[in-house]
């Protein structure tokens, strides 16, 4: 690479089509921190203009790849209100949701803590948001389909997490907190795969409590519903893969 004051000079002249060339080729070459400053550096120099537009979309990806989330989720935003009728709009709604998916969820210990019940899936409920309005105002993209695919993984992840917290109760014998978790998880992810599991631990925190009638309605919606037994961690209904957390759950038979 150019030192500092070569490379100066060697954009001196350059057009706003001569720094996105070059910005894209740093980008196919996933040299990402030298693309953000290319990017930049169009933005600052032809902040107008159709290379100025395309620069700020590459410019939230290339944020994005270089794990700067924030600046990313930024780029996005200003570009949306900038921008609303471009014809480039739903995938930025695409990469905000990637970029919360992917910071929300990313890592075991993100949805794998020690203490159950001090889990923050903020961001993991942003990138539901951000892929529901791609589906909502952009029915014909693209995107649609691989969002509805991520807003499956997000549910069952958000459902686990909360299953997690069920199981935390259960063990400090907070029973009342055990059924309204469990509520939850059969009201807000009803087609996830926590919500037999969620049964089954109101049937136990209802006879702890001795409300046994409700534990025996919660066994029979359990039976009605799961008559072959406890299905497996992903459901075949959706033809979708178990997500990473699915698998370490199964393997680890954490709910056990």
């Amino acid at each position: 690479m150019l030192s500092s004051e070569n490379e100066v000079a060697k954009k001196a002249n350059w057009s706003a089509a001569d720094f996105y060339k070059e910005a894209k080729a740093a980008l196919n070459e996933k040299n990402y921190i030298h693309a953000i400053e290319l990017y930049e550096d169009l933005e600052s120099r032809y902040p107008f203009g159709e290379y100025a537009q395309q620069a700020q979309i590459d410019l939230a990806f290339a944020y994005y790849k270089n794990d700067n989330f924030e600046a990313a989720i930024a780029t996005a935003d200003r570009f949306i209100r900038i921008h609303p009728r471009h014809k480039n709009v739903a995938y930025i709604y695409y990469l905000k949701g990637l970029v919360n998916f992917n910071r929300g969820i990313g890592l075991l210990e993100r949805y794998l803590p020690t203490d159950k019940s001090q889990r923050d899936l903020g961001t993991a409920v942003e990138s539901l948001d951000d892929f529901a309005t791609l589906i909502r105002r952009f029915p014909q993209s693209r995107y649609v389909a691989d969002s509805k695919q991520r807003i499956i993984a997000v549910k069952s992840i958000l459902a686990l997490h909360n299953l997690n917290v069920a199981h935390y109760y259960m063990r400090r014998q907070a029973y009342i907190a055990v059924i309204n978790r469990s509520k939850r998880i059969i009201e807000e992810y009803e087609r996830t795969t926590s919500v037999p599991r969620a049964l089954l631990l109101m049937v136990d925190a209802y006879q702890h409590i001795g409300m046994n009638d409700l534990a025996a309605d919660a066994q029979r919606i359990y039976d009605l519903n799961y008559p072959d037994g406890m299905p497996p961690m992903y459901n075949p209904d959706f033809t979708y893969k178990p997500t990473v957390s699915e698998k370490i759950w199964e393997y680890l038979e954490l709910d056990k």
